[in-house]
């Protein structure tokens, strides 16, 4: 069955963090510093760990406001709502940026008549993050895992991501940075590739570029 569809995963496929990391923001250790000047800065790097490991440890897309308390616990600070509230208001400037070969790939998927949807274990407002960016356009739709209630490798995520499209799943390419995820969407009958941007070469299944997904997005 032709392909007809793409779904794409968000962070490390399409976008990349301003100043290297995901999660917290970059601006959040300057932010609490306003707040709290006293505070031991050498705490920040045990603070992120904990907040990762909150992360990793949650079924759901975590809770935001939880997610902050737990960093600001190993900190030693009990937030005010006031600094709690700047920590998730929009930042003052972009948070998340296109890695450069995003745009043109979609433009020539979109030529080639290709639908496209995101699935994304995200918090909800991904949507007018890629409209600020200019690519929201290019989507018929997303799948967010805080809006869906579940994360990949939850079939309902895949699921939504095609429904977008109005397509089944073997019309469908699934494309992630994580391999096992794309391996699950495979097992639901999605057609898959790993992005992965630091191999030494591409592979079976593995791309290093999204340039590359022209020709995957050809199989039939």
């Amino acid at each position: 069955m032709p392909i007809r569809g793409v779904l794409f995963d968000a962070g490390g496929v399409l976008t990349r963090p301003v100043g290297g990391r995901w999660n917290p923001r970059y601006d959040f250790e300057s932010i609490v510093v306003t707040h709290h000047p006293e505070m031991r800065q050498d705490l920040f790097p045990y603070a992120v760990r904990a907040g990762q490991e909150f992360l990793d440890a949650s079924a759901d897309t975590a809770n935001r406001t939880d997610y902050h308390r737990t960093m600001l616990t190993v900190l030693g600070i009990e937030p005010s709502p006031v600094l709690l509230q700047q920590l998730e208001a929009p930042a003052a400037g972009p948070v998340i940026e296109l890695y450069p070969d995003a745009r043109p790939t979609l433009e020539r998927l979109r030529r080639a008549g290709l639908r496209m949807s995101v699935v994304s274990d995200n918090w909800a407002g991904l949507e007018a993050t890629f409209a600020g960016l200019d690519i929201g356009h290019y989507f018929d739709g997303f799948a967010i895992s805080e809006v869906l209630g579940c994360r990949k490798p939850d079939p309902r995520m895949y699921a939504e991501g095609s429904r977008l499209l109005s397509l089944e799943p073997p019309s469908c390419l699934f494309v992630d940075d994580d391999p096992a995820l794309v391996a699950a969407a495979r097992e639901l009958g999605y057609h898959g590739v790993t992005l992965d941007r630091s191999a030494a070469r591409s592979a079976e299944g593995v791309i290093r570029a999204l340039d590359e997904l022209l020709p995957q997005a050809a199989l039939s």
